[in-house]
């Protein structure tokens, strides 16, 4: 018999979790530990995504500020890793519920079949009941496999384990018309239905001095939770017991909710949008872009305007229209190379030419390998 209860991931950003004297905060860690025994009650499972590391081995190893250099960012990652870790651990205990450490790279993800072991170890601890404390491998990572922001992060484990709900608390209470700090006019918005070009104008960077990404990170993340169907809310982590709040259908900050009606996403589609970071972006005009949005076609080389990046076949790339906008995400049939020359050109020209043979007969991007977000 198929489990009735819900899991919910929140993602706590390093401002949220560290104060302005970059002490971590334990008492928000232990409300957060009461918060999750409460939801137990509910029928809801909890799994965290965390940032904080850094934050919380800089002042340790005696940093006025947070590092730039990579061995010494790594070095903050591994000694604030665990001072996290043991607050975490003592904090549930105290609430009689048991933590997990887990720590992931794109290594983890960027091949499918780490991507599902990814998946079922997930799955498996919150089957056993524990809450997860998901965070970014820093230590080891560089910049080549990192997720870059914990907001892409919790995306990709909400879409690992299921989840029903994604919550992000954050140094803001949700999304306005503008950035609320520079523009008094700004008005907040309680509810997203569609992510388009205006609602991505209105997120205003809010990068801290202890933490990295902003608004506009989190409203990619929410695009792509809405494609696979889970609902997703920002809100101010100061807020009086959010998640057991939102658990019980109350309206708490900005909540992002998928298309009523929307095809079923396969799991492949949702690693192609999470698994491995892109490694190219080609532009379409308008007609390949309404064929991508409203027939779910292939990506023809006719429809591409431009092509940026070096990849090859087999590399993750985005689509984006004469806008800038990202429509689509996918895997590439042939490398930068092949189709900057092949940009533009229907498939008998591209037959015609020996140079081109390799996308004869098939697209730049096949439908198969492509998502479309909502």
């Amino acid at each position: 018999m198929a489990s009735t209860r819900k899991t919910m991931v929140v993602k706590i950003g390093s401002s949220t979790l560290v104060g302005e004297d970059r002490a971590l905060r334990r008492d928000f860690i232990a409300e957060l530990a009461s918060q999750a025994r409460e939801l137990r009650e509910l029928g809801w499972n909890l799994v965290v995504v965390s940032s904080g590391a850094i934050a919380c081995g800089a002042p340790s190893l005696g940093f006025e500020r947070r590092p730039t250099d990579m061995p010494s960012l790594q070095a903050c990652a591994s000694v604030g890793q665990c001072i996290l870790s043991a607050v975490y651990d003592e904090e549930f205990r105290a609430a009689d519920l048991l933590t997990s450490l887990v720590l992931l790279t794109r290594h983890d993800t960027a091949r499918r079949s780490s991507y599902l072991h990814a998946r079922d170890a997930l799955t498996r601890l919150v089957e056993l009941g524990v809450v997860p404390v998901v965070n970014e491998n820093d230590t080891t990572t560089v910049d080549e496999i990192k997720f870059g922001d914990n907001d892409t992060l919790a995306a990709l484990v909400s879409c690992l384990v299921s989840a029903d709900l994604c919550v992000t608390l954050s140094d803001i209470d949700g999304l306005y018309t503008a950035n609320p700090s520079l523009d008094p006019d700004a008005k907040f918005i309680p509810r997203v239905e569609k992510i388009d070009a205006t609602i991505i104008g209105s997120a205003g960077d809010s990068t801290t001095a202890v933490g990295t990404g902003g608004m506009i990170t989190k409203i990619r993340a929410s695009r792509i939770l809405m494609t696979a169907g889970i609902e997703s809310v920002i809100c101010s982590g100061e807020e009086q017991r959010p998640l057991v709040r939102l658990a019980r259908g109350e309206q708490v900050g900005t909540r992002f909710v998928p298309p009523a009606e929307r095809f079923e996403i396969a799991p492949r589609k949702l690693w192609i949008a999470l698994g491995d970071s892109t490694h190219g972006t080609v532009t379409v005009d308008a007609g390949a872009a309404k064929a991508l949005v409203e027939r779910g076609g292939s990506l023809l080389p006719v429809g591409i305007t431009s092509v940026e990046g070096a990849f090859n076949a087999g590399d993750i790339l985005d689509v984006r229209d004469v806008d800038g906008m990202t429509l689509a995400r996918g895997i590439a049939e042939a490398g930068s190379d092949e189709l900057s020359l092949a940009a533009g050109r229907r498939q008998e020209e591209i037959a015609g030419n020996r140079l081109l043979a390799n996308l004869a007969d098939k697209p730049a991007i096949h439908r198969d390998n492509l998502i479309v977000f909502a």
